[in-house]
């Protein structure tokens, strides 16, 4: 061996010890709920101020093609706690109290990041909206959590009374308890959160902490002072948007609060669940749709990562990512494997401005609903290279657009393309067939 090669052999172990005494980092996911794509400025809408929200994409990667896995709520968040597509975790829809009108159970089979962080050596905490259970086993406890203060359900009725969507009772918790504080939700949550930081900064372990803000879903209740500002900058702005923007506005200033506390080697991630609420002044820039829609507006959504001396700050990516990716993503960077084969897939490297070819793959997204529009029935897409297949009703024919000559989704190309179209039609189905393997629905509550 030459003298070049003793030396390298001699420092191989030392050069691995000190990969493996590097610390852990700690994690943030901050999760915004039915917050457009136009609803953050750093996207260009000139209408809305999101400085803190836009100092994070300044700050180190932003993604240009980042997708929710669903445009509701439920089923996106058991894909960024598991990294599966939702058909897989048991949450086909939006879950609910009401048994008759629940369309998803979060299944048991199904192990969550939190839970495999927890058994290595993290702290784990959520707060805010959980949205994929009411209770044992199915309640953030129970799931990974070390600790948990928010709310359970996927709406409040009220910003500042706290009462549950399908209760009588203020849907606030700490822990399994339930209690009763004052003020704005918004605020609320961002107290928390600061809290939980300072806590879990004091501790010898790495931290998960997962901030899932209700804003800006509806209700649309801004605090006063936030929509007088809008008001008095923008004096003709619609009563709708003014709201609307008032409510982002203010959600931005807390989480510029909640990061003010956040400790050196902190990977911090941001995205929404699905896209903005139209009809509640939401704006989804460009894109075709709203939530609840298989258009690019229902599912296309803000998505950024920030993580001090490791990602270049105002680097970007036109890498095409779901929410399953980042638990992917959040996993590797901990240095975990979740058990299950999951769907997500890592971006780390691309995160980390190394060499990674994007997986050649088709992208789904399914939503069960049973109000008046779907009647328990099933809408869908699917996406490969340019082509999107989009069922938006269950009632209306699939279409085909091509989103690199359309991205605004105007051109219906199932008639024309139809070779194209029977490939995305045959693998759609083979997606809705993975549904059958995991219940959606708990069998006790038809007992």
């Amino acid at each position: 061996m030459t003298r070049r090669g003793l030396l390298s052999s001699a420092l191989l172990p030392a050069m691995l010890r000190g990969q493996q005494q590097q610390p852990r980092p700690n994690i943030l996911m901050i999760v915004a709920d039915d917050l457009g794509w136009g609803d953050v400025s750093y996207h260009g809408t000139p209408d809305i101020r999101t400085p803190h929200i836009d100092s994070l994409a300044k700050g180190g990667m932003r993604f240009t093609n980042f997708y929710a896995n669903c445009p509701v709520c439920s089923p996106t968040r058991s894909s960024l706690f598991s990294g599966l597509y939702p058909v897989r975790t048991g949450v086909q829809g939006v879950l609910r109290r009401n048994a008759t009108d629940n369309w998803g159970h979060l299944s048991s089979k199904v192990t969550l990041l939190p839970e495999v962080l927890q058994r290595r050596g993290y702290a784990t905490a959520l707060v805010g909206k959980w949205h994929l259970g009411h209770g044992a086993p199915n309640d953030p406890n129970s799931r990974g959590f070390d600790r948990f203060q928010g709310m359970h359900g996927g709406m409040l009725m009220d910003y500042w009374k706290h009462t549950g969507h399908q209760a009588t009772e203020p849907d606030m918790w700490r822990d399994r308890n339930p209690i009763k504080v004052d003020g704005h939700a918004t605020d609320i949550f961002g107290q928390w959160a600061r809290e939980t930081l300072a806590d879990l900064s004091r501790g010898s372990k790495p931290f998960y902490l997962a901030v899932m803000f209700n804003a800006p879903h509806t209700p649309i209740q801004p605090k006063p002072e936030w929509l007088d500002r809008v008001r008095k900058r923008h004096p003709r702005m619609s009563e709708l948007r003014a709201n609307l923007v008032a409510l982002v506005e203010h959600l931005d200033e807390v989480i510029g609060r909640v990061l003010a506390a956040v400790p050196d080697n902190t990977l911090i991630a941001f995205t929404s669940d699905n896209g903005g609420q139209c009809s509640a002044g939401g704006s989804n820039g460009p894109w075709r749709g709203c939530k609840e829609d298989m258009y690019e507006g229902g599912i296309r959504v803000a998505g950024c990562v920030q993580w001090k001396g490791k990602v270049a700050a105002g680097s970007s990516t036109d890498r095409t990512c779901l929410s399953m990716d980042l638990a992917a993503t959040l996993a590797e960077a901990a240095g975990v494997t979740l058990p299950q084969p999951v769907d997500g897939v890592s971006f780390l490297p691309t995160m980390l401005s190394r060499p990674q070819q994007a997986p050649e793959r088709d992208l789904f997204w399914s939503r069960r609903e049973g109000n008046a529009r779907y009647q328990g029935k099933t809408i869908h897409a699917v996406r490969r290279g340019d082509w999107k297949l989009v069922h938006n009703s269950p009632f209306a024919p699939l279409e085909l657009y091509n989103l690199k000559d359309d991205p605004a989704e105007k051109v219906n190309l199932a008639d024309r393309e139809k070779a194209k179209f029977n490939e995305l039609s045959a693998a759609l189905r083979k997606h809705v067939q993975l549904g059958g393997e995991v219940p959606w629905f708990n069998p006790a509550d038809f007992r």
